[in-house]
């Protein structure tokens, strides 16, 4: 482990599984709004509302809001920004189930990285993690080589960029100020945001009413139904990410990211609790072999530091 970089696990997984359950819920109020609004107009909202609420975070002593580097800062803000891109996208298109599954392809991505590209050894029992997490993507995922949908692949790019974004994360932003990330990731996606509105308003393209249409829809005007639920998205938001990325902060990646298969319980739970989501046996057998690979890629990484703390 590099110099003055925090390991306190216990807290980074904490944080996590708040950041989660709070994720878990917020996420579902995308699928009211997509019948409503666009993606581009979705994100812009967001982060005029969140920036205040980060500012304010700043004001009362969380953290400073400009960056000790601005390149690191601003890589990971656009690798995060292209990985909610698509994983937004995603939720308005199909169950959050399958969304979420696409999207937390994440932690296997990360350990292949942390293997591949960094070089660190993750062993046989974490490879036998990988292999049984792909394998309950794939069973909630359930793509189909005779029937293949190219957007079943949106959640599982979002996966890869996401993957990237927490390693950037802890190897190069874990000393800068959680709120400081956290400002300019929402300015990024502001920012993509405010692009992608201008473009699809100024250039119009054939869009379907309610959830097909959520990706390509340009300004709409009369969005007053969406504003509680852009308040719920905005205020969420700010305090779960604010966790996530204080978590991969103070864990390592590859430790921290087991914690973010909990979403796969509170995500799916939600969405048939509040808005009658079901999910096929199938798919409970997948979000099953998730859960598992999260808890044995956990038991190895604390076996690992203990093994290296006695060491």
């Amino acid at each position: 482990m590099q110099a003055g970089k925090r390991n306190a696990p216990v807290l980074a997984a904490t944080l996590m599984l708040g950041a989660m359950a709070i994720i878990g819920v917020i996420d579902n109020v995308v699928i009211l709004l997509a019948d409503t609004i666009g993606l581009w107009q979705f994100h812009l909202s967001r982060a005029l509302l969140m920036l205040p609420l980060i500012a304010g975070l700043s004001l009362i002593g969380f953290g400073t809001l400009r960056p000790k580097r601005w390149w690191p800062v601003i890589l990971r803000s656009v690798l995060i920004t292209l990985a909610m891109l698509f994983y937004f996208g995603s939720l308005a298109l199909m169950p959050i189930a399958q969304a979420l599954a696409g999207l937390f392809s994440a932690p296997i991505f990360v350990l292949l990285i942390t293997a591949l590209g960094l070089k660190q050894h993750i062993g046989p029992w974490r490879i036998g993690a990988v292999i049984i997490g792909f394998i309950g993507i794939l069973c909630v995922l359930q793509p189909s080589p005779t029937d293949f949908d190219v957007r079943t692949l949106m959640p599982i790019l979002g996966g890869l960029l996401y993957a990237l974004s927490s390693i950037t994360t802890r190897q190069l932003c874990s000393d800068e100020s959680t709120v400081a990330l956290l400002a300019n990731m929402v300015i990024t996606l502001g920012v993509a945001g405010a692009i992608g509105l201008a473009l699809f308003t100024a250039f119009p393209v054939a869009t379907p009413e309610g959830a097909e249409g959520f990706v390509t829809r340009g300004l709409v005007s009369e969005f007053q139904p969406a504003v509680p639920w852009l308040l719920v998205q905005a205020i969420g938001s700010t305090v779960a990410v604010f966790m996530l990325i204080k978590a991969y902060q103070v864990g390592e990646p590859s430790f921290v990211a087991v914690f973010e298969y909990s979403v796969m319980v509170f995500g799916p739970l939600f969405a048939w609790l509040a808005l009658g989501q079901s999910i096929s046996a199938m798919q409970a057998v997948g979000i099953g072999l998730i859960a598992s690979a999260g808890v044995l890629l956990g038991w190895r990484s604390s076996r690992m530091q203990a093994e290296q703390g006695i060491a």
